[in-house]
């Protein structure tokens, strides 16, 4: 796009340890990856939005002076315009462009990515400072992708995109957030080209963990997802229905390798080896109680860790979509060998949040 006026951009993530925990009020430790969405756009004289989306072969083009009408289940790009318009955001019209580089519908956060660069954008547009403040861009991206259509998701790729490197998140009341450390080397994130149902897979597993802990707690009073893996309480999971036992044994497990995974980064000195050893019982967890992983993904990862990744883990939603490994040491050969799975791989490191973008970059 010639003439660019604006331009801002949100990254990707990794959730690293803590996959399905944020809707159920758990903690999560995730991180950003410079795979990222950006919003370019250069000011119109009327009252619309023209947006380009040529990585998906798509176009938009809408007014803003009423309610816009939502012409599909997820209208992300219009639900955001309505909730800063019901704020009385000053508004004005754009021609914009949209270009990304994280993989589409694969688990990295491309969609809530997509949602906090739109939403700074909106607000840089409008001079207004909450452009500037990740918090509010996280729940900003969260009420236009999930509580604008009644989704059943969480905060954390929105959390993790708006604010960048690493970060644990406690998603109790109130909310709990802490930027970690980032001792962490490269990574190859793949996407095993397998499509995904997102809100399917999120649904299917809230309602059943909700389930069974509330027989678990017809058994046992008192008895919370934040309670101890007691044996009372593991003979009590026990009883219940399989796809109940499996998934609230799947949640209540990875609940405590994501607090054993913060207490690693905020040690003395990180381990990588034990990390690794992390995310392989993270998936573990994912592929035998959760059952959220995929042949295709089982070989990618087996793959990965044969050429030397310390450790590896389907990554978001599952049932399709990205792994990755862990390779701070030879990123290339792990990537070369996850090709060979039949991935398609990139070498990510972790990178910063939302942002606008300097004056030369704009330019480009």
């Amino acid at each position: 796009m010639d003439d660019v006026e604006l331009k801002v951009s949100s990254p990707g993530r990794m959730c690293l340890l803590g996959e399905h925990q944020d809707y159920f009020g758990l903690a999560i430790l995730a991180a950003a990856v410079d795979l990222r969405i950006a919003f370019a756009g250069r000011r119109r004289s009327d009252r619309r939005f023209v947006i380009d989306l040529p990585d998906v072969g798509e176009r938009e083009e809408f007014g803003f002076d009423g309610d816009i009408p939502y012409a599909r289940k997820r209208d992300y790009l219009k639900s955001a315009v309505n909730i800063h318009r019901r704020a009385e955001l000053p508004l004005s019209g754009w021609d914009v462009e949209v270009r990304g580089t994280i993989p589409i519908n694969a688990g990295s956060a491309s969609s809530s990515a997509m949602v906090v660069a739109w939403n700074k954008f909106l607000l840089d547009a409008a001079g207004d400072p909450r452009a500037g403040d990740p918090r509010s861009l996280a729940e900003l991206g969260y009420e236009t992708e999930v509580a604008e259509f009644g989704e059943p998701g969480g905060k954390m790729d929105h959390y993790a995109s708006a604010f960048g490197g690493v970060v644990w998140i406690r998603f109790d009341e109130p909310m709990r957030f802490d930027r970690m450390p980032n001792p962490l080397g490269t990574f190859v994130l793949a996407n095993s080209l397998q499509k995904k149902d997102t809100t399917g897979m999120l649904g299917f597993i809230k309602s059943h963990v909700l389930d069974g802990a509330e027989r678990v707690r017809a058994r046992i009073p008192g008895f919370t997802l934040k309670s101890p893996l007691t044996t009372e309480v593991l003979a009590a999971i026990d009883r219940l229905p399989p796809d109940n036992r499996r998934l609230l044994l799947g949640t209540l497990r990875t609940r405590d390798l994501t607090a054993k995974g913060a207490e690693l980064f905020r040690g003395p000195a990180f381990d990588h080896e034990m990390f690794g050893a992390m995310l392989d019982a993270q998936h573990g967890v994912l592929r035998d109680l959760l059952q959220i992983s995929t042949e295709k993904i089982e070989a990618m990862i087996r793959a990965a860790l044969e050429a030397g990744a310390l450790g590896a883990k389907i990554n978001g939603s599952g049932g399709g979509g990205c792994m990755f490994a862990y390779a701070p040491l030879d990123p290339e050969r792990v990537a070369a060998a996850v090709a060979a799975a039949g991935g398609q791989p990139f070498i990510v490191r972790v990178d910063e949040g939302a942002r606008r973008e300097s004056q030369d970059e704009v330019s480009r």
